[in-house]
């Protein structure tokens, strides 16, 4: 009997175990990565799923520095109290360079990305 409880226990904690695993992994941080060429993104818009996303920003020959500024649809973006700073690339990306943000956790809504320093227009993120 105690065999019997002791296999009960084991098959239970990896099955626990298991699920676990699991759900860190829908919880892992995914990348999403943007290029910018002169005057504006390559990516338009995006829809993504809630999550943990780090941003990958690469600078195309778009001007000597680009970076990334998010902040929710409907926010002044200009105000950079509104910015989801994390969103921030770490470093700008120099000509030919790419750079990365901290990872950024984004609910379900509406988003707006743009870059200031390769001056481009406001473009979507969905998040669904």
């Amino acid at each position: 009997m105690k065999k019997v409880i002791a296999i009960l226990v084991v098959a239970l904690g990896f099955a626990l175990n298991g699920n676990a695993q699991e759900a860190m992994m829908d919880k892992a941080v995914k990348t999403i990565s943007l290029e910018q060429t002169k005057g504006e993104f390559v990516q338009k818009a995006l829809t993504v799923s809630e999550g943990t996303y780090v941003f990958e920003v690469s600078n195309n020959h778009a001007a000597k520095e680009v970076g990334l500024v998010l902040v929710k649809k409907g926010a002044d973006a200009s105000n950079p109290e509104n910015h989801i700073k994390t969103a921030y690339v770490t470093a700008v990306a120099k000509d030919g360079e790419t750079q990365k943000t901290n990872p950024t956790t984004l609910a379900k809504g509406e988003y707006v990305y743009f870059c200031p320093l390769n001056p481009t227009p406001q473009y979507t993120l969905t998040v669904q």
